[in-house]
């Protein structure tokens, strides 16, 4: 997302001497942060919590989507996906 990892770490509220290891091995599944953290990166990155643990790229990619829909197109859409 363009972020540099000891940057996204302090803004998510990690100390800056190990901000950029933790959020390493949060990447590479090595450990799984808190979902206070996982929201927090989020909120940092401007996606939704649920974002951030999807394992197929499509699927990340149309909760982003939707996510950005106002309230009203959501409501549309779902009431669409219900009738299929």
């Amino acid at each position: 997302m363009g972020v540099a990892q000891d940057k996204l770490g302090v803004q998510v509220g990690l100390d800056e001497g190990s901000s950029s290891a933790r959020m390493s091995r949060y990447e590479s599944g090595v450990h799984e942060p808190s979902y206070l953290t996982a929201s927090k990166i989020a909120k940092v990155l401007s996606v939704p919590t649920a974002y951030l643990y999807c394992e197929d790229d499509e699927l990340a990619e149309t909760i982003l989507l939707i996510s950005k829909l106002s309230a009203e197109r959501r409501r549309g859409l779902f009431e669409e996906l219900m009738k299929s």
